[in-house]
């Protein structure tokens, strides 16, 4: 049986197909930072890039801060929908690891265990005879692997971590914990689709037990959604720690990093869903609670 990799350093630690057309001109839509352009497939926020300070000293893993200069990109205003991997795989016949490994992790939250559940894919991402996936929900049950072979197919890429970073900073420099704020509620109004309480506990104040609608809970200042909470997001860097922390560590070239947490518990708890919390995962591990979203090189 494969082994379920689920990775987050946290305080304990030591202290292929035919590609997508676009034969349209793109429309474009101003915020007040920055331009969200909208073709016929998608639409993307358009980031000119700048000098800014990445990194926290909330956690182990995310020390030091460090300034760096990111180079202009866009990057997708909403997480890949099932709809949109849909999609490619239609055109594509493509195979995701899942699927190939006959089983995905699924988090039973009775229990508080992670399993592999026979058959369960991006279609049925908690198993056969449970809900089929909803066009409009993010995809879920995606590997690095399959991500990135979406994002090619789209004459896309996945982003970089710092480039992730900094859109959820909304391409600032910026004292705020999240995406849209200091708080996860705004007047007793979920801002993100969150673990609320602790690990057992009962999930409906945001409206959601797992995943929900891409949007739904509405545009950060720069215009993207769901950068924070719902789903993970796999980034296409290598884990590793930050230049400068000298904390003990083994790189691995097939772990790649995630952000922005998700719908499910984490021992992080609300730090899970900040700009700075970084979570690592293997190339070809598959999660009900794991999805992406594309970027692109900007002019």
């Amino acid at each position: 049986m494969r082994v379920l990799f689920y990775l987050f350093f946290i305080l304990f630690l030591s202290g292929c197909g035919q590609r997508n057309p676009n034969s349209k001109a793109p429309v474009v839509e101003k915020t007040s930072i920055n331009t969200i352009v909208v073709d016929t497939v998608r639409p993307m926020v358009y980031f000119t890039g700048g000098k800014i300070r990445l990194g926290s000293q909330r956690l182990p893993n995310e020390s030091p801060e460090f300034d760096t200069l990111i180079k202009p990109f866009y990057l997708d205003k909403y997480l890949v929908t099932v709809k949109q991997f849909q999609d490619f795989v239609s055109v594509t016949s493509f195979v995701t690891d899942a699927e190939k490994f006959g089983d995905a992790g699924v988090y039973d939250i009775a229990s508080g265990t992670w399993d592999l559940i026979k058959r369960a894919y991006w279609q049925y991402p908690m198993g056969p005879g449970k809900p089929k996936a909803q066009d409009n929900f993010p995809v879920t049950q995606i590997s690095w692997n399959d991500a990135v072979a979406y994002c090619t197919w789209a004459d896309l890429r996945l982003p970089t971590e710092a480039e992730w970073e900094f859109a959820a900073r909304n391409g600032k420099n910026s004292s705020d914990l999240y995406s849209w704020g200091n708080e996860l509620t705004k007047n007793k109004q979920y801002k993100a689709n969150v673990w609320q309480g602790g690990q057992f506990d009962a999930q409906s104040a945001d409206g959601f037990a797992y995943t929900s609608p891409v949007g739904f809970f509405g545009s950060t200042p720069v215009g993207l959604t769901d950068m924070g909470g719902n789903v993970w997001q796999w980034c296409s860097d290598n884990y590793r720690f930050y230049k400068g922390n000298k904390q003990p560590f083994s790189f691995d070239i097939n772990t790649k990093v995630i952000r922005g947490g998700s719908f499910l518990f984490d021992q992080a708890a609300e730090l899970s869903y900040t700009v700075s919390f970084r979570g690592a995962n293997t190339v070809e591990t598959s999660l009900f609670n794991m999805g992406f979203r594309c970027a692109k090189n900007g002019k």
